[in-house]
């Protein structure tokens, strides 16, 4: 039997072990998260691990629920250590669930606390986890973790003055402009007001939106991001869309679609033209549980996995664009059931490539899943790797998790003698930096 979350934890034959060691200590590139920038900026500490993990996780007020916590010990007032001990008491329920692998990953890197965390632990583990984090801040952490880039979520208004170099840390923005599609007449003057652009015309609108962006370029920019349930299946003329734009205060459900699919289009014409990667994250419900989101607000757990995007759909969206005029593009989808579909796609258009497992499949099995579906049906070779898509500074635990992972499934083929060892070497090193490293021209 071995050793409880040792050295060779997921990892499974020697092939695997010999993969690891080459990746496990390469920088960290976080091209997709939502950290906060002023917490880097302002080199953040924290009060006790209880903020640390249990301030704004929503995959951890998940388990709780699921368990049959109370809100108060979730969301509510009570204190950071009833709340750490409110969760200490689930984590043995979670077998193979992600977070029993992050909690003692990171209770092991961060505090070098080796024990495995119960409600019998709880107290023990808090007070010892406390004593550490009294040495430990934001910069710690980005040092420990070796992490040369991180890509925060910021709308096309914000002021970005928080964004830059810290230490050995480049701290960029990601141009969201999600609610720019909600059409929200307050949005549309506040972007307006931001850009020095009349937005009440769809090209003063597309004006503005450029000069956002390039805003943002001029902060250190170098991704874009998208979140939305699903593609649109119409696509307008700017003659068109002109006119709905004019009228958007007024239109159908099948209107706004379109209205959605030109500006998606447009956007991705934007970002080829100023060097700029875009992300698309689909295949979401969000917020579906109304008395709960009005209680604990967007992003606290009330989000679930969509039917899958059609894959026409999506065909649609990318034949709007030439080679010429489409930009790097990442696909996420939370329904991991579309997955062969879409890898198959990325080699039908160019400049296009299936993400990691997003969400509720970043654990053991959905990472695996997403690793053999894109090696079968895609090019695993040209994969952009892990991000943590985090609002937590002791997440970047999920590299390891993640490098370990890979390794496994590079050196499984190894071990079969299906795969040269020197070529999975290549590969591992590849995914877990080098590729989007380049991508990202750092």
């Amino acid at each position: 039997m071995k050793s409880f979350f040792g050295s060779d934890l997921l990892l499974n034959n020697e092939s695997a072990k010999k993969i690891y060691s080459e990746v496990k200590d390469l920088p960290i590139i976080d091209y997709h998260c939502h950290l906060d920038q002023y917490k880097i900026k302002d080199d953040a500490k924290f009060q006790n691990i209880g903020e640390l993990w249990l301030a704004g996780d929503h995959y951890k007020w998940r388990a709780m629920r699921l368990s049959g916590v109370g809100e108060e010990l979730i969301t509510g007032s009570a204190s950071w250590r009833e709340k750490f001990r409110a969760y200490a008491s689930v984590l043995p329920k979670l077998a193979g669930n992600p977070l029993y692998y992050w909690t003692h990953m990171e209770l092991q890197q961060v505090f070098g606390i080796f024990e495995p965390l119960s409600e019998e632990s709880a107290d023990r583990i808090f007070d010892a986890a406390n004593e550490k984090l009294q040495n430990i801040s934001v910069s710690t952490l980005l040092r420990q973790y070796k992490v040369e880039f991180v890509a925060t979520t910021d709308d096309p208004c914000d002021d970005l003055v928080a964004h830059g170099k810290y230490g050995g840390t480049l701290v960029a923005p990601t141009f969201r402009p999600d609610k720019l599609f909600t059409l929200d007449e307050a949005y549309l003057r506040r972007l307006g007001e931001t850009a020095g652009e009349d937005v009440s015309t769809l090209n003063g609108l597309l004006k503005a939106v450029e000069k956002r962006l390039l805003y943002f370029i001029s902060r250190g920019c170098r991704i874009s991001d998208h979140g939305f349930c699903r593609f649109a299946q119409y696509y307008v003329t700017h003659s068109i869309a002109e006119k709905l734009y004019s009228e958007r205060k007024s239109l159908s459900e099948e209107q706004k679609e379109a209205l959605f699919g030109y500006l998606l289009v447009e956007l991705a014409r934007l970002y080829k033209k100023h060097h700029i990667i875009m992300q698309l994250h689909f295949a979401v419900t969000r917020n579906i549980n109304g008395p709960m989101f009005t209680k604990c607000g967007a992003d606290a757990g009330f989000d679930v996995i969509a039917d899958r995007s059609p894959i026409q759909n999506v065909i649609q969206f990318f034949q709007q664009l030439s080679d010429e005029e489409r930009p790097e593009t990442i696909l996420y989808t939370l329904n991991d059931s579309e997955l062969p579909a879409l890898a198959c796609l990325t080699g039908a258009f160019r400049h296009v490539k299936m993400g990691a497992a997003w969400w509720f499949n970043d654990t053991k099995e959905g990472i695996r899943k997403n690793l053999s579906t894109i090696a079968e049906y895609s090019a695993l070779g040209t994969s952009y790797g892990m991000l943590t898509d985090s609002r937590s500074f002791s997440s970047y635990a999920r590299f390891d998790f993640f490098r370990r992972i890979l390794s496994d499934y590079l050196g499984s083929l190894v071990e079969k003698g299906e795969y040269d060892l020197s070529a999975a070497y290549e590969t591992a090193k590849n995914i877990s930096y080098y590729n989007i490293k380049e991508a990202l021209q750092l």
